[in-house]
């Protein structure tokens, strides 16, 4: 089954790039549009809770929520540990 769209195409944007990244999001909740679910579900990840975001139907920047949203996909704990390291190479090589 097929979620629906967020309203705003920045937030839907960040929501696409979190699915990307194996995050379920589910539609509906008390006063969010939707939630965030980490696929890892690990006890190290947020003090022993797995990965819950809000998503908002109507916040105040839907760009600056929708980068939140993307930060808390590209830093959580545990997927940071399974991602391959990247090496850094200089200029002067």
């Amino acid at each position: 089954m097929t979620r629906s769209v967020h309203p705003k195409k920045e937030i839907e944007a960040a929501l696409k790039h979190a699915e990307a990244h194996g995050w379920r999001v589910e539609v509906g909740g008390s006063h969010a549009w939707g939630k965030l679910y980490c696929p890892y579900n690990d006890d190290e990840c947020r003090c022993g809770e797995f990965c819950i975001a809000c998503v908002w139907r109507t916040p105040r920047s839907a760009g600056n929520h929708a980068n939140a949203l993307k930060r808390v996909v590209d830093n959580c704990a545990t997927h940071m540990k399974h991602r391959p390291a990247i090496r850094l190479v200089s200029n002067k090589e």
